[in-house]
């Protein structure tokens, strides 16, 4: 059978402030096409669906969109949804029982049974062919909070320590409960069934992106093991880390985002995983590149000539419609101030089809640049904390202009204040 893995679709995400339903909704377009080129018999979505707790109508609309879709275009396909760390697992699995009328199995939390064990079932998913027959299972465990594998219910069972080179509590917890769930897929599968471990964790080892991702936990101690997943499982679909790489084994994969979700990640290959299994075994994996629909470009770092030198070079397409219209970033390195900056920038893009998002001030390294030492801020004054602070960054004092602009900015600042406080003193 065949399935497709994908993950961290990020749905709703406000990029520098600016929506992408667009691109999220060209995506989806072109993974239903997809499916329905390669015969999928499942489709696999390891987490972070959406990219907050409260996603916006809109996000939803494109997620329900898309499921009411496969299942009109492809009515054996198989939905698998997972929340990740970005997922209310509450709102995922609000709609479940509507859902599953159209194969679509979404896990968003755990729970336990009255003796304290995992309950398993809920989690084990089959996974059929063409003809109905269950060919696999899938163990669908969503992102596990500390608060669900730290508790009570799993320290009722002594016999379960984790092994001794466990780092923390959490990452104990997180063992026990993929423990539990593996071999309840042992007891459930019959010969000739696969079994396809799904999970939104951070393993050892993996690459994370230079921006974009948000720990787990505070001070990244969250990484499991892959010897987590024994090689009787014969893939493993993974979420959470944005690049697509495989962790030590090709069985084992981050299949990554399918849309740059940060700057950072321009130059990663966006993917989707296909994944075919023979009998109980892995056959293949391929990787297909996901289309981006809006283009990023990243220009600089460098000096200022050289920068406005780039951005003349880039394409322009002025009958793009807007929401087409490529994403910027420019990362300027600075010598001295320039004032009117982004001014300069702006006007190097009249008339362009292009939509500068992000534009990076690189400072200079001043000789003794220390942290400031201990001083009374009361006495000194808001001026001339500026002045200090300019000079110990630029070499040099500000210049009048500066310091106008300065005095100007703190004066609005403090006639807003003053408007507050006449409101809230009005109030009965």
């Amino acid at each position: 059978m065949k399935l497709i893995h994908t993950a961290d679709w990020h749905l709703g995400q406000s990029f520098h402030g600016q929506e992408r339903h667009a691109e999220h909704r060209a995506f989806l377009t072109w993974l239903l096409d997809t499916l329905l080129e390669h015969r999928t018999d499942a489709l696999l979505v390891a987490g972070d669906i959406f990219d907050v707790v409260n996603p916006s109508l809109r996000a939803q609309e494109l997620l329900y969109d898309f499921i009411v879709s496969a299942h009109e275009r492809l009515p054996r396909l198989d939905i698998v949804l997972i929340a990740g760390n970005h997922d209310s697992g509450n709102r995922i699995e609000l709609p479940a029982p509507l859902m599953r009328r159209l194969r679509t199995h979404a896990l968003g939390r755990v729970s336990w049974l009255d003796d304290g064990r995992l309950n398993a079932q809920r989690l084990l998913v089959p996974l059929t062919d063409e003809t109905g027959e269950t060919r696999a299972w899938c163990l669908a465990l969503p992102f596990l909070r500390p608060a669900e594998v730290t508790g009570s219910a799993l320290a009722k069972h002594d016999d379960e320590r984790a092994p001794s080179d466990t780092p923390n509590d959490y990452v104990a917890g997180i063992s026990r409960v993929h423990g539990q769930l593996i071999e309840a897929a042992r007891e459930r599968r019959e010969p000739g069934q696969a079994l396809v471990a799904m999970s939104h964790a951070h393993l050892h080892g993996a690459a994370v992106s230079e921006a974009s991702e948000r720990p787990i936990v505070i001070g990244g101690e969250e990484s499991i093991s892959a010897a987590l997943f024994p090689p009787e499982i014969a893939y493993v679909a993974l979420g959470h880390l944005h690049r697509a790489q495989q962790v030590g084994e090709p069985r084992i994969r981050y299949s990554g985002s399918p849309l740059p979700l940060d700057f950072s990640e321009v130059a990663y290959p966006h993917q989707v995983v296909e994944v075919t299994l023979y009998g109980e075994s892995l056959a293949d994996t391929q990787a297909i590149p996901v289309p981006r629909p809006v283009a990023l470009h990243r220009i600089g770092p460098g000096p200022l000539d050289r920068v406005l030198a780039e951005l003349e070079t880039l394409d322009n397409d002025p009958e793009l419609a807007r929401e087409l219209w490529p994403w910027l970033e420019v990362r300027v390195e600075l010598e001295a101030p320039i004032p009117d900056l982004r001014a300069r920038v702006e006007a190097a893009l009249k008339d362009k089809a292009l939509r500068l998002l992000r534009l990076e001030r690189r400072l200079p390294t001043v000789e003794g640049d220390t942290p400031a030492a201990r001083i009374d801020l009361e006495s000194l004054g808001p001026r001339r904390l500026f002045e200090r602070t300019w000079e110990s960054r630029w070499g040099e004092p500000p210049a009048e202009e500066v310091l106008a602009d300065f005095d100007t900015l703190r004066q609005e600042v403090l006639d807003a204040d003053d408007t507050d406080l006449s409101a809230r003193e009005a109030r009965p």
